[in-house]
């Protein structure tokens, strides 16, 4: 009986050091369950159902909450996934429709202003890749004390 209260423990360590969004927290719900169920008497066939199906209750209730619902990473913006956006670049000249060509980490690259902004020589930028092209905005000036 006392196993299934160090497997919920074990299973709460776990949460803690990984992090694992509430997966690892539901697993030590279930087997604390296991464990009550234990000490109520009830045979060991019992006591598995108990805990999965707490286990299992709990991932389906966070998941119609939308507590776990998977989130969406738009890799052209997120500078976890590409290390190019925040990047810095000089675009001195601009050509029709918002593009340039500018040179950026030893590269020629195609650029592209990002909408909203007007074209103007300067330094940008790089708010998000899209295949070869990077999309930009203008720099904003930092004050000096």
């Amino acid at each position: 009986m006392w196993i299934w209260f160090g497997l919920a423990v074990l299973a709460l360590i776990g949460e803690i050091a990984n992090g694992t969004t509430f997966y690892l927290l539901l697993v030590a719900v279930g087997l604390a369950a296991g464990g009550l169920a234990a000490l109520a008497g009830l045979n060991i066939e019992a006591q598995l159902l108990i805990c999965c199906g707490i286990a299992l209750a709990g991932l389906f209730i966070l998941r119609r909450t939308g507590v776990l619902k998977k989130r969406e990473v738009d890799a052209a913006r997120n500078a976890d996934v590409n290390l190019d956006i925040g990047g810095v670049l000089r675009v001195d000249a601009w050509e029709a429709g918002g593009t340039a060509r500018a040179q950026y980490r030893g590269a020629s690259w195609q650029v592209e202003l990002a909408p909203g902004y007007s074209p103007q020589s300067g330094e940008f930028v790089i708010t998000a890749v899209r295949g070869s092209s990077l999309i930009v905005a203008p720099r904003p000036l930092v004050a000096r004390s």
